[in-house]
């Protein structure tokens, strides 16, 4: 069976990657992070994801679109609501992407934190999956998590320290309110 597989990171991608190859699956990794700012921490990304993926031989259809003003309209009214729509905008690009080139299943690399929301990505998965005509492949690959950090920390690669957004990023720095 050949898998399109979004890959958020070359760090969340390598543990699904071994697993996928493990079970005899094609893969296929599919960069569309639109979700990604600023624009360095974007370019970082897609850079280590470009070295890895020469250096794991996986063939990787990128979709260099830096989207700022995109992203910010979708999710500044309800910045609450900004993973619902990174995940869903992400899931359904991926789908069409597998639908159109006739993958049997798309998944995502997502699957490996254990910082993302697992059952909301399911179920969006399962839906733009179903409305594209592919199946999502889910997989709890959060088991491997500290296999995938070791490995990522052998191979150098960039190591980000959230997950994207800018919203993220401003979580890491700006105290919480009652901290």
């Amino acid at each position: 069976m050949n898998i399109l597989l979004h890959i958020c990171c070359a760090n969340c991608a390598i543990y699904p990657l071994e697993v996928l190859r493990a079970r005899n699956l094609r893969v296929h990794g599919y960069f569309f992070n639109h979700n990604i700012h600023p624009y360095q921490e974007y370019s970082r990304r897609l850079q280590a994801v470009r070295h890895w993926a020469a250096a794991t031989n996986l063939d990787v259809t990128y979709r260099d679109e830096y989207r700022l003003e995109e992203f910010l309209a979708q999710v500044a009214a309800a910045p609450e609501k900004r993973c619902d729509y990174c995940y869903r905008s992400r899931l359904e690009e991926t789908a069409r992407a597998a639908a159109e080139q006739g993958f049997a299943a798309f998944s995502t690399s997502l699957l490996y934190s254990r910082y993302q929301q697992h059952d909301h990505l399911r179920e969006l998965g399962e839906q733009v999956g179903r409305r594209h005509g592919v199946k999502f492949h889910y997989d709890d690959f959060r088991v491997g998590w500290q296999q995938g950090i070791q490995a990522s920390k052998a191979l150098g690669l960039y190591r980000q320290q959230y997950c994207g957004c800018i919203y993220s990023e401003k979580d890491r720095y700006h105290p919480r309110v009652g901290s």
